[in-house]
């Protein structure tokens, strides 16, 4: 079922690695809907301020982001190693994350359909989705699913490293201060690593459908 025309709003939150953006944009392709990662705009900030390293971060972030275009962080090389470990400390920083969270708002109410993909979508930016996911996969599954990522852009990553860098990383989402990585009590629970892209979206559909059929009747 195309939606067009329909506002219905989908999140998707879970660790690194975990498939979280692929099931993202696989549903809002299934359903017509746009799409947004708020972990791309994460990566966005660590790459500007590891290329321009600004005196104040906040003021400069800030104005990056008042004509940002998102389509447009695509063509930019977004996802190193180096970025990653990065994007993981900015993630912590208040200042930014209510640039970010803003954007992510104004992002949402231009868009009537949409699929938000993050770690507080659910919790922070819009507790008031009509479906929210929760998606999970063991570290080894998730280690080699992010080395075969870096590894299209740094041939010198090597997998343990990527498997180190990822526990950490989800250690520091859920005990950070500001919007912890943490399950809505709503959240459908996504396992990725037991099922494949076909199983994963069918389950994501089942629950698409009720909604919908909820909603706007059949």
């Amino acid at each position: 079922m195309k939606l067009k025309n329909k506002n219905l709003k989908i999140t998707c939150d879970g660790g690194a690695a975990t498939g979280k953006s692929t099931g993202a944009k696989l549903i809002a392709k299934k359903y017509n809907l746009v799409f947004l990662s708020s972990g791309l705009l994460y990566r966005y900030v660590s790459y500007l301020i590891i290329k321009h390293r600004p005196h104040n971060k906040t003021n400069f972030i800030e104005k990056k982001f008042k004509n940002l275009n998102y389509n447009k962080l695509k063509q930019i090389r977004l996802h190193t190693q180096k970025i990653s470990t990065h994007s993981a400390k900015i993630a912590k920083i208040l200042s930014i994350r209510n640039i970010l969270k803003k954007y992510q708002k104004q992002f949402i109410k231009n868009n009537k359909g949409c699929v938000l993909e993050g770690r507080d979508a659910s919790t922070k930016i819009l507790p008031n989705s009509d479906v929210k996911f929760f998606f999970i996969c063991n570290l080894n599954t998730a280690a080699k699913r992010r080395y075969k990522e870096l590894k299209k852009n740094d041939l010198k990553v090597n997998l343990n490293s990527v498997k180190k860098a990822l526990k950490l990383r989800n250690i520091s989402d859920k005990k950070r201060k500001h919007s912890p990585l943490k399950i809505h009590k709503n959240a459908v629970v996504v396992d990725t690593g037991k099922l494949n892209k076909h199983e994963m979206v069918a389950k994501m559909s089942r629950h698409v459908e009720i909604v919908i059929n909820k909603k706007y009747g059949n």
